[in-house]
């Protein structure tokens, strides 16, 4: 299929697959990507959190932050990478497909 077609959805469709990112950049270019792409994860997971104690002031808000503490240092790991291919003066090949399947 050609990049330019459209595939619609059908009833029998049971796995998509969204192209996110695909090229070479520059390592600002590459971390600003990717800082905004870790950062709506953890935006995600914050107000997810969030709204499991909208409304209820007796909640004690004790709830697992593990998964934004993963992002967070991912986000920290990355930011050390970027800096040394920006020292280096290095060009990046980022590719990222999110793959999603209905699971029965």
């Amino acid at each position: 299929m050609k990049t330019s077609e459209k595939q619609s959805p059908t009833k029998s469709q049971v796995e998509q697959e969204i192209k996110l990112v695909d090229g070479m950049f520059n390592p600002s270019d590459a971390a600003n990507i990717i800082d905004a792409i870790l950062d709506i994860k953890i935006n995600y997971h914050k107000l997810k959190r969030l709204s499991i104690t909208e409304g209820n002031c007796n909640d004690p808000c004790e709830y697992d932050s593990g998964r934004i503490n993963e992002l967070i240092d991912a986000k920290l790991d990355a930011k050390s990478f970027f800096k040394d291919a920006r020292k280096d003066m290095k060009k990046l090949k980022l590719y990222g497909t999110l793959s999603i399947k209905i699971e029965e």
